[in-house]
């Protein structure tokens, strides 16, 4: 192939202004500095958010090293990011790591943890949305 019929290679924006645009209110400007967030504001350690995504212990320290994530793990990032936004309203934030891992009621006993494991993140929301409208549950 000649070179008159290659298209020229554009550059790729930056995946950091994503990052600072989705997630500025956490003040993070890069991945490592979301989860680093995550840690400090929730409390949840990287077992939890390796659970809570749904990928491997790998993918979740690299993106701790500041490794960009693909797109349906930044999916899997976008959501966990509204599930502590939805948490944060009814529970105090530094709570929610301890609240992850505790058997509760309204889950048939299960965690938090393993009903996101189930894929029953619906489960939560009804319960999150039973608490701030003040229907009972």
């Amino acid at each position: 192939m000649s070179t008159l019929n290659r298209r020229p290679k554009t550059a790729k924006a930056p995946k950091v202004a994503l990052v600072a645009f989705r997630f500025k209110h956490r003040g993070a400007t890069d991945y490592a500095g979301l989860l680093k967030t995550y840690r400090a504001e929730f409390h949840v350690t990287q077992a939890q958010l390796v659970r809570l995504t749904g990928f491997s212990p790998r993918s979740v320290a690299k993106w701790s090293q500041g490794e960009t994530p693909s797109p349906k793990q930044e999916k899997a990032l976008v959501e966990m990011d509204r599930l502590f936004d939805g948490l944060a309203r009814v529970i105090e934030p530094a709570q929610v790591g301890r609240w992850l891992t505790h058997p509760n009621p309204a889950f048939d006993g299960s965690t938090p943890l393993q009903v996101v494991e189930r894929g029953e993140l619906d489960r939560i929301w009804r319960m999150l949305y039973d608490l701030e409208s003040g229907q009972p549950g």
